[in-house]
């Protein structure tokens, strides 16, 4: 039976090839102007080739009094039409229509940003910022809804098939819909009839000055929030859209206000898949027009379980298409390799909330040349045949695989030897906490293609310089990961009877966790805090150090915050901005700001959890072989997945490219950390 996520839909007079719509989100490609670059629409294109029936293209202002970020797309001047134009001749050129997202954000500006004034229905404070927000007056919401015309005007000039008004996740229409945000008295407030008039008024206008348009909104189907809408009301709101000649409805949820409430927008692991379908449905069952619906679509299972449920017409595809441009093609079987799934780690939108440019854990290649197929999954194009490596790869973690994955793929004769007795690296300790299981992919998505190839891989094998010489490789890539580092404390007063454990140790070892045993954490970042987390399922009492202001830094911010939130509701204590002097016997004495100093209980076990250093042991004989070799991964510098397979697919790249390119040059390259002679 086909798939109904493969079947051919209608939207308004667009025929779309399936029901995969690429989500409006942001990459900051663009320029500080606002104009477009090659950048997006090599990121755009990519997508478009993998196979989606539609994209939607990123949030765009409608004036340059509300931009939302320093690096993102305009459209609200007639000078961005040939960018945009480009981007969508290079969309169109794979059977694949486009839209583009319009947007303001109302009270949600930052003056952070370009000082931009947040502004809207009434007064408030941004919970983001705690800049105050300036209640729009009449005569500027009916220039606002000009401009959204305006705005559509250039994007229908620049050949976009339809446009979608942005009044969902907390923005503007959204604060004038909401009755915990919208104070007004005038014909703008109060009334369900009157929230809603500034999205319906701005729907009319835009109908009445391009009939042809292909016309969509985003709606938020809750906004999880207390005293917010109620799902009458967003119910009466899509009707009204409907009656108001909306072409389909595209559902999404929560505000980006706080990370509390962006939480359902932008999803953490703990939700499970398909969230909002539940608050879809009702929704979708009172309109007759498509209905898109977001959310933890991860595997192509997920969409199909959306769609069959009833709850949605189309699915919108959003961190997934970050993750793998060609998701599409890779669910129809149309590329036979395994989906680069979406770990919902959320780096993404972090990146985009500290004004960087977009970037994925699993895909570190997003919006540069090597995201392309080719390169992406190398093992599906003929290898050239000249210039072929022999390539020792020692660590069978992450960044050692992800090398081998590629270097194979181009046709290198490559084997992997790990020292321990399983491949994986840290794999095992980065699902061992809650809601970690979603990091999965990472690994196995990479190892089923190594072991597709034909990989050898050799463990529980100790490399030395004369097993080095008998393999003779051309080159070795060294990937063996990362070990504790020693505690930062002189424990030599401790008590006998506190256990001391790395963070890892105990990951690795969950099993020997007692209810009721108490445990000090040194150090609350990611780590440390998932530490905790894990422990507290297991009804351990915890404390946890830090000298930081915050717990679980490294970790994006509406993760972190439903992390923290758990740890709070579970009564681990968190102590901040907290200097360690010492411990004596079974107590640690510590001073928190400025402070006294105090000692607290150690209790049973202490935990340091302050990082690793690179595993270099190896490094000896891997010099003493006179072989050529590139350190990457954590026993280069230790890092996050993203930089463990950033460092390994951009090192087998390289290699491959002055291979080919340069016979004996690769040991000459400029990545090659000991020169040698050939």
């Amino acid at each position: 039976m086909d798939m109904l996520l493969a079947q051919p839909g209608q939207v308004g007079r667009l025929r779309l090839k399936n029901r995969v719509v690429m989500a409006p989100m942001g990459t900051n490609y663009s320029t500080t102007d606002g104009l477009s670059t090659d950048r997006d629409k090599r990121y755009y294109e990519e997508r478009a080739k993998g196979g989606i029936g539609a994209i939607m293209t990123e949030a765009m202002v409608v004036t340059e009094h509300a931009r939302p970020h320093h690096n993102s797309l305009c459209c609200y001047h007639d000078r961005f039409i040939p960018g945009l134009a480009s981007i969508v001749e290079a969309i169109k050129k794979h059977d694949c229509h486009v839209f583009g997202q319009l947007n303001h954000r109302g009270a949600l500006l930052r003056r952070a940003v370009l000082n931009m004034e947040p502004v809207g229905p009434s007064p408030w404070v941004n919970p983001n910022t705690g800049d105050k927000v300036r209640p729009l007056a009449v005569d500027e919401i009916v220039e606002i809804q000009k401009l959204f015309v305006a705005s559509a005007r250039r994007l229908w000039r620049a050949g976009y098939d339809g446009v979608e008004i942005h009044a969902a996740n907390g923005y503007l229409f959204q604060q004038f819909f909401s009755p915990r945000v919208n104070r007004r008295t005038d014909a703008y407030g109060g009334s369900l009839a009157n929230r809603m008039r500034l999205l319906l008024e701005t729907i009319n206008r835009m109908r009445d000055a391009l009939p042809d348009l292909c016309l969509v909104v985003r709606l938020s189907a809750s906004e999880f929030a207390a005293g917010g809408y109620s799902r009458e009301d967003v119910i009466a709101l899509a009707q009204a859209v409907e009656q108001a000649g909306v072409d389909a409805i595209d559902l999404s949820g929560g505000s980006n206000e706080s990370p509390q409430l962006s939480k359902f927008c932008i999803q953490p692991p703990s939700f499970p898949r398909g969230c909002l379908a539940s608050h879809a449905k009702p929704i979708k069952q009172q309109v007759k027009i498509p209905v898109f619906v977001a959310g933890r679509m991860v595997e192509p299972q997920d969409a199909e379980t959306m769609l069959s449920s009833g709850s949605a017409d189309f699915v919108s595809i959003g961190r997934a298409l970050y993750a793998d441009p060609h998701w599409c093609d890779k669910a129809f079987g149309k590329i036979q390799a395994p989906i680069r799934t979406c770990i919902a780690c959320n780096v993404c939108f972090e990146r985009l909330t500290l004004e960087k440019d977009v970037s994925c854990v699993q895909n570190p290649m997003i919006g540069t040349e090597f995201e392309a197929l080719e390169y992406a999954e190398p093992q599906l194009f003929p290898a050239p045949k000249e210039g072929r490596l022999r390539v020792l790869v020692l660590g069978a973690g992450v960044a050692g695989v992800e090398a081998a994955r590629v270097l194979k793929g181009r046709g290198h004769d490559v084997e992997i030897w790990e020292k321990r007795a399983q491949p994986g690296g840290q794999m095992p300790l980065a699902v061992a906490s809650p809601d970690k299981t979603e990091v999965e992919p990472i690994w196995t998505c990479r190892w089923k293609t190594v072991q597709a190839l034909g990989v050898p891989i050799r463990l529980g094998v100790q490399a030395d310089a004369g097993l080095i010489g008998a393999f003779a490789p051309d080159h070795i890539v060294v990937a063996t990961g990362s070990r504790p580092a020693k505690p930062p404390l002189d424990l030599s007063a401790l008590d006998a009877g506190v256990r001391v454990l790395h963070a890892w140790d105990v990951l690795a070892d969950l099993d020997a966790v007692q209810p009721g045993l108490r445990v000090t954490i040194v150090g609350g970042g990611m780590v440390g805090a998932e530490v905790a987390d894990a422990l507290r399922v297991r009804a351990a009492q915890i404390t946890i150090l830090d000298r930081l202001p915050i717990i679980a830094t490294g970790m994006a911010r509406n993760n972190r915050f439903e992390l923290v939130e758990r740890l709070e509701a579970h009564g681990v204590a968190m102590i901040t901005h907290c200097r360690i002097l010492g411990v004596q016997g079974g107590q640690i004495e510590i001073q928190q700001g400025d402070k006294a100093a105090e000692s607290l209980s150690v209790g049973n076990w202490l935990v340091f959890a302050t990082g690793p250093r690179p595993e270099l042991d190896v490094l000896d004989a891997v010099e003493a072989s006179g072989v050529p070799y590139t350190r990457i991964g954590d026993c280069n510098a230790p890092g996050d997945f993203l930089a463990a397979i950033r460092d390994g697919w951009m090192t087998a790249l390289l290699m491959d490219r002055i291979s080919h390119h340069d016979g004996q040059g690769i040991r000459r390259s400029p990545f090659i950390q000991k020169e040698t002679t050939p």
